[in-house]
This record gives structure tokens, C-alpha cells and sequence, in this order.
């Protein structure tokens, strides 16, 4: 059976490292076929807009897209297009592995965890932003609710039961913030409880940032809320050699969209010198999400394969390849 996804070219190198993911999930025979959708300043240069209505409702029906990464001019009428999808489709659980690849510029070896972050409440609501008159005093409230805790520890949970994972670690500030991060601990247990076979662990966001520099081999899946999890993910890519192999999934109930988590990069769009992988990870959690596990597998294991032998790595893996010589020697692999 073929499965249509959303796929959106992006913004800057998007489009480049979206052809060279695309040019590798045809290598794996995965079946998908694709259906592309405009979003960010590509939209807003066709369209007038930054989320066209087609778009979303592309994405609607298909409910898998995978994305590369989007301007939100300033001024652009909401915050963030990333935070708007996000919220128009309550995709609530932000999945983003941090794994050591082979020959990058990364200070350990070995680390394989995954962030798991509340998505879609907390301080990014930003309620009640307000700058007082004589420009002295700001304020901005942060929500959460029960049932958006009690979601996302128990999404974390369950990755961990279907992926073998032996451990949670809940990350809060509740010996501080007793009222918002409290609640999150607090449902955290309840839940950690229903799962007594996997490990549960709490600690607090200062210590966490602390040992995942230090010890960073004792942690296995992070769960924590939207603020936290932002810092504690580009902290864990950090671990592992920059954004350039973070993936990104944002799952909700009916849809889910799978991303790089860098940004445009402008200054180097339309040179062949972006690095792809942080996409094709995105890609392989797609094909998971999917029911293709085999060929997210075989996916990663390419990817891997090439950085080992260092065939055409792009120059931020210190190699001399373009985005879609990189591309072509991890689909000869497949």
C-alpha cells in the first residue's frame, strides 16, 4: 500500500538537503510518494502568505510531513511558523535523539539518548506578555495543565517500552517553581508508577545540564517541558556534534512532522555545501512513525557506513563533498 507524506521544501538550504533526503528515501523503495506543499518565505513569495491554507490542508489528509527548515520573517504576524504548526495540529511531543555518528568534531563517543519535550504549553504560551508603559517592567505567564504532562510522560514512557529503553529521567525546577514545575513532577510520578518495569528518575534542570556535560552515558530518554526541553536538546546535539545531525519529530494524536532542527542557513544556501543528515535522521524517525522500521534501519546504517569511510562528507564533517555527493554515497550504501 503507498502512503502520500507533505513534504515542504523549505527556506535557504532547504530545498537542497530536502532533494538529497528525497534522492536517498527513493533508494530505500519505500513506497511514499509525495506531495509537496509551500511554507515560509517560499509561501510568502507565492502564495501572501506563510501557511497557505493548502498547505495545511495537505498536511490534514496525508498526516505525515517532513520539513525542512523555514524563515519566519520578523514582523511576520506570529512568532514562529515551527510554533504555529505545532499548535494547529497539537503536536505535542517534541522527539529528538541525540546518537554519535563516526569522524565528527564531537568530545565524546557512544551517547545515544533521546529529548522528549512537552510541546505545546508552558512558558512558550507566553499568556499575558506584557511590557509595562515607563519600559521597566516585563511580564509573561507560563501554563501547564495535567493533562498535558500526564501526555508527554507517558509518550516518553511508551517510547521507551517499544524502542528497549531501561530508563526515564524527568527534568524540573519544582523545589523552585512549586506551582507549574511542580505539577509536572508531581504527574510525572503518577505515571512513572504504571510503568515499574523501566526506571524513573527526577532531576533538577540546573544538575541535568551539569551531568549531561559530565556524565552524559547515564541517560537513556529525557522527558521534560517546553522551555527545558528547547535548551536540554541543543545541549544534547552539542554532545554529538552540532545541529547538523539533530533531528526532530513533532507527534499529535493524527499528525506528525518530521524535521531538521538547524535553521535556513542563508549564507551558505544554493552552494551544495549544506550537510544533509540532520534531514535523512528526520526522515528515518518518519519511517518508523510509518511501520517502516527495516528501512529506517538500513537508513541510519548507511548514513553511518559513509561517515566511517568518509565518502564525500560535507566540510562541516571536514570533508570536501556537495549536499548531493553526500547524498548519492549514502543511497550507494543502501
Amino acid at each position: 500500500m503507498t502512503q502520500t507524506i507533505t513534504v515542504i521544501r523549505g527556506d535557504g538550504i532547504g530545498p537542497e538537503i530536502m532533494d538529497a533526503t528525497l534522492f536517498v528515501l527513493d533508494a530505500l523503495n519505500t513506497g511514499l510518494t509525495y506531495e509537496y506543499a509551500d511554507a515560509g518565505l517560499a509561501a510568502l513569495e507565492k502564495h501572501g502568505e506563510l501557511i497557505p491554507a493548502s498547505t495545511l490542508e495537505s498536511i490534514t489528509k496525508n498526516k505525515v510531513a517532513l520539513k525542512s527548515p523555514l524563515t519566519t520573517p520578523v514582523g511576520g504576524g506570529f512568532s514562529s511558523i515551527n510554533v504555529a504548526l505545532r499548535r494547529q495540529f497539537d503536536l505535542y511531543a517534541n522527539v529528538r535523539p541525540a546518537i554519535s555518528f563516526p569522524n565528527t568534531k564531537s568530545r565524546y563517543e557512544n551517547i545515544d539518548m533521546i529529548t522528549v519535550r512537552e510541546n505545546t504549553e508552558g512558558a512558550y504560551l507566553a499568556e499575558g506578555q506584557e511590557v509595562s508603559a515607563d519600559g521597566e517592567t516585563a511580564f509573561s505567564g507560563t501554563r501547564i495543565t495535567r493533562k498535558g504532562s500526564e501526555r508527554i510522560v507517558r509518550y516518553a514512557f511508551e517510547l521507551a517500552k517499544s524502542t528497549g529503553r531501561k530508563k526515564v529521567t524527568a527534568v524540573h525546577k519544582a523545589n523552585i517553581i512549586k506551582s507549574t514545575s511542580g505539577l509536572f513532577l508531581d504527574v510525572a510520578r503518577e505515571v512513572a508508577a504504571k510503568y515499574p518495569e523501566i526506571e524513573f528518575q527526577e532531576m533538577i534542570v540546573d544538575n541535568a545540564c551539569m551531568q549531561l556535560v559530565m556524565r552524559p552515558e547515564q541517560f537513556d530518554i529525557i522527558v521534560t517541558t517546553n522551555l527545558f526541553g528547547d535548551i536540554i536538546s541543543d545541549l544534547c546535539a552539542g554532545l554529538v556534534g552540532g545541529l547538523g545531525l539533530a533531528p526532530g519529530a513533532n507527534i499529535g494524536a493524527d499528525v506528525a512532522i518530521f524535521e531538521a532542527v538547524h535553521g535556513t542557513a542563508p549564507d551558505i544556501a544554493g552552494q551544495g555545501k549544506a550537510n544533509p543528515v540532520a534531514l535523512m535522521l528526520g526522515a528515518a524517525q518518519m519511517l518508523d512513525h510509518v511501520g517502516q522500521p527495516e528501512n529506517a534501519e538500513r537508513l541510519r546504517k548507511a548514513i553511518v557506513a559513509t561517515m566511517e569511510a568518509k565518502d564525500s562528507l560535507t566540510g562541516d564533517l571536514g570533508g570536501t563533498g556537495t549536499t548531493m555527493g553526500f547524498a548519492k554515497a549514502i543511497a550507494s550504501r543502501i
